[in-house]
């Protein structure tokens, strides 16, 4: 399969969800450390995974949305990055999300910076928010060495959150 990277970083490639990556997807989201702070619901099967990357519109809608994340080494896949559009708020976040083998390795906050440059540059965004639990000690410590700031409490399912903030040029 030949696909069209979207960014590269030093130990990765980000690229759009296929259907291909249904069975990455499945079993990411089936990992309840993965989830917990998300208040996202496993996918029941493969098949629900694929119907999700099959009806994902962001790229169409935003020309931009959730990457899936490449190891350049193995060419393996190991989670998502990128930003979402809302489109109640008008409002563009950053979010990622890991298998567990590769989380306290710098791969969030590498792809995270890709995906916050992407947003700038390309996509000529004024902010990008980053929503987390405050209890996800390791997603508020991705947010934060990105620069983002705090901005509003939240509530994300059961956990209290924080809006976080990077505004272009601050």
């Amino acid at each position: 399969m030949h696909f069209n990277w979207v960014a590269e970083t030093k130990r990765c490639k980000l690229r759009e969800f296929d259907v291909s990556d249904a069975v990455s997807m499945y079993e990411l989201n089936s990992n309840a450390k993965v989830l917990k702070y998300t208040g996202d619901i496993p996918f029941e099967n493969v098949s629900e995974a694929e119907l999700f990357l099959e009806k994902y519109q962001h790229y169409a809608l935003n020309g931009f949305g959730r990457w899936a994340v490449m190891e350049k080494k193995s060419n393996i896949f190991i989670g998502w990055c990128g930003l979402r559009k809302n489109i109640q708020t008008d409002e563009v976040d950053l979010g990622f999300r890991f298998f567990e083998t590769y989380w306290n390795q710098g791969f969030a906050t590498e792809t995270a910076l890709a995906c916050l440059t992407l947003g700038f540059e390309k996509y000529q965004l004024r902010c990008i928010y980053g929503n987390t639990a405050i209890e996800n000690k390791g997603s508020m410590k991705v947010l934060q060495k990105l620069g983002m700031k705090a901005h509003a409490p939240i509530r994300m399912g059961q956990f209290e959150g924080l809006q976080m903030i990077l505004i272009k040029n601050e």
